[in-house]
């Protein structure tokens, strides 16, 4: 899955992540998530292991977003691992156009992710795009703060 999306006026390249893209990855996750962050063990395993969904925005050859899906068939249901955008390339589409993409790509008819309770744009940004709220798992991230539990339905045609 190769394509270009646009928005406000801006290119951008969504594609395939590879191993290729660890440093880059290992980058966007410290920036975006901190001490919640993935080791870097995990990071390589979301680049090689099979059936995981691992797609990048680039701009200029520089992954700006990031995301891995993980679709369990036998649950019939997907789930995000990872969604991460670089906070000057945020509010752009990015992170709408990797989640569109993913769903896609993993197409099953449930898709579930965990977000901070308190990161109120990205839950913003899920809602609007379906998801609802349909569990809590306390205390989920380092510091302690509650991970919120969404859930999208799709209508996958046969």
């Amino acid at each position: 899955m190769v394509g270009i999306v646009t928005e406000t006026a801006r290119n951008y390249l969504l594609e395939p992540a590879t191993w290729r893209d660890l440093k880059s990855l290992e980058k966007l996750e410290k920036i975006c998530f901190g001490a919640d962050a993935w080791p870097m063990l995990e990071l390589l395993g979301v680049l090689v292991f099979p059936g995981v969904v691992r797609l990048r925005v680039a701009v200029d050859g520089e992954m700006v977003g990031f995301i891995a899906g993980d679709p369990r068939r036998d649950e019939q249901t997907g789930w995000i691992m990872t969604l991460g955008v670089l906070p000057d390339w945020r509010r752009q589409g990015i992170a709408e156009a990797l989640l569109s993409a993913c769903e896609q790509k993993m197409g099953l008819p449930t898709v579930k992710l965990t977000v901070r309770r308190g990161n109120d744009p990205a839950i913003a940004l899920y809602q609007k795009l379906g998801f609802t709220q349909t569990d809590i798992w306390s205390r989920y991230y380092q510091n302690g703060e509650d991970g919120l539990v969404l859930e999208k339905k799709h209508v996958l045609s046969e």
